[in-house]
């Protein structure tokens, strides 16, 4: 990014990486506040693939799924690369178009992804299949060495826990809970909800343990003695003391001795809307 950034002059290129850190600051806690951010920086930059991409991700984070797939179409054509493609096909999904994930999700270019992208890729296709009802293919197509693996890398929890999720809801009770547990055992930075997952199915109820104590105050105060009263009320008097200035201390008592962030040069990215035919061909490749 900051390469990207060099080509534009100092002070651009110092205001718009103001408003990607703010992006990137924001986007988990508020997306909203974050998309704003793209918006300014998009309207500075919008030939830089990194505002781009940052753009989309933040559109993303806000479910304004046409407009992320919009700005993750043209990062992807500045740069030529395709780790974008299955969060693509994920705006896909969010667009109701899962036919159109599954098609993705045969294209070469998931064969060009890294481990990270095509494991990516492998859950947002299982998404996908829950999207149309087909849970038992769901299932399978999570089934891959990277979930049968004992070592942990930054997506087992994730895999670990979408498995366990689409058994739960094939109504396979008893597996779902032991995939629940080993995607807890890898969620070391808590990106899942395992945890409550397993208690839900174990029957653990979570009570909140705040107390109201105003109506066990006014009762206390109620069941106090004329000389407990008397104690609370010179006390509450030695704090108000405690809370006064020193100087208007003296004075009164002096008085009392005397008187008492889209781009529109961009194309419309040129959409998959191929013949159902060609459509069908690509699903049954996924």
């Amino acid at each position: 990014m900051r390469q990207e950034l060099l080509s534009l002059p100092k002070g651009l290129a110092e205001e718009v990486s103001k408003n990607l850190v703010m992006v990137a600051r924001l986007i988990d806690e508020d997306p909203e506040q974050a998309y704003a951010y793209s918006r300014i920086a998009l309207r500075l930059a919008s030939r830089v693939a990194a505002v781009r991409e940052a753009a989309g991700f933040a559109a993303y984070a806000t479910q304004k799924y046409s407009e992320a797939l919009a700005e993750f179409r043209a990062a992807k054509r500045m740069t030529g690369s395709v780790e974008l493609w299955p969060v693509m096909a994920d705006c896909e999904r969010g667009l109701g178009r899962p036919e159109r994930a599954l098609a993705m999700a045969g294209e070469p270019e998931v064969q060009k992804l890294d481990k990270a992208g095509q494991v990516e890729m492998r859950l947002v296709a299982a998404g996908a299949r829950r999207d149309q009802g087909q849970l038992e293919a769901a299932i399978v197509t999570l089934q891959s060495p990277e979930l049968a693996s004992s070592a942990v890398q930054p997506w087992t929890a994730r895999l670990r826990y979408a498995y366990a999720d689409a058994l739960l809801a094939a109504g396979r009770e008893d597996e779902a809970r032991e995939w629940f547990g080993k995607a807890l055992e890898a969620d070391k930075e808590g990106a899942t909800d395992a945890s409550d997952r397993l208690a839900e199915l174990d029957g653990v109820e979570f009570v909140d343990a705040a107390i109201d104590l105003s109506d066990d105050d006014e009762v206390g105060n109620d069941d106090l003695g004329e000389d407990d009263r008397d104690e609370d009320i010179e006390d509450e008097d030695d704090e108000d003391i405690e809370d006064e200035d020193p100087a208007e201390v003296a004075a009164a008592e002096r008085a009392t001795d005397v008187t008492e962030y889209y781009d529109e040069d961009d194309e419309e990215y040129e959409s998959l809307e191929q013949s159902a035919a060609d459509a069908d061909v690509r699903g049954d490749k996924a």
